[in-house]
């Protein structure tokens, strides 16, 4: 379980959220602005909470009070950006080993073979960035991330620049990557029907406080 309770004050923003994730997909739903991507950049270590609690499966990853904020690398938590950001000088196959690297562990083809199989990119092993469409380049960053073994997936925003047509073909990559690879995540996103399709349980943001969580239901 990830237990969150972070406070943040950016100039005249104030983040000020609590909440509790369990397995499955837990969506982060609000308006442009409400905290959500400041939550999950603390969640990783990328931005440090003013005051404030994160721990997962008993771990504590920060505690202001005492005085704990593990770095990016020992929270072994997998991260895929609204942009993707592949490496463009790196093959297809070599970013998906650079998240293999990154989390510190030994090739294994087998795992390697699945994320692959999983998201429908063995045809692109040997492709540059440049040369993938917007929703390929997503599925290259998913697979990365998974290639780390995280305990914890977070993913901000991934279908945010995509229009409908392009996200009714990324979601049954991200619904399968939920149902297969058994990855607790948080899903960052203001689209409803884009939570309603993955997510298992959310919580609502709004001016940087959670205002509910629950289930779908929630999403009207």
């Amino acid at each position: 379980m990830l237990t969150v309770a972070l406070g943040k004050t950016l100039g005249e923003f104030t983040l000020d959220a609590s909440f509790d994730s369990e397995s499955g997909v837990t969506g982060l739903f609000g308006p442009s602005g409400s905290g959500k991507t400041t939550i999950v950049n603390m969640i990783a270590g990328l931005m440090r909470p003013d005051r404030g609690r994160i721990a997962f499966d008993g771990e504590v990853m920060f505690d202001g009070a005492a005085g704990i904020d593990l770095p990016v690398w020992q929270r072994r938590i997998g991260y895929v950006f609204q942009e993707g950001r592949l490496f463009p000088h790196l093959s297809v196959r070599q970013n998906l080993d650079y998240g293999r690297w990154m989390g510190g562990h030994a090739k294994d083809p087998a795992a390697f073979a699945h994320a692959v199989e999983l998201l429908d990119i063995g045809h692109l092993l040997d492709r540059r960035p440049g040369k993938l469409s917007g929703g390929e380049r997503q599925r290259v960053a998913v697979g990365r991330a998974l290639l780390m073994r995280p305990r914890l997936l977070l993913l901000d925003e991934p279908l945010a620049a995509r229009d409908a047509a392009r996200k009714q073909d990324i979601l049954p990559y991200l619904v399968r990557l939920r149902d297969e690879a058994k990855v607790p995540m948080i899903y960052v996103s203001h689209d409803a029907g884009e939570v309603r399709q993955i997510a298992s349980r959310v919580v609502r943001l709004d001016g940087g406080t959670v205002v509910a969580t629950g289930g779908v239901e929630l999403l009207g």
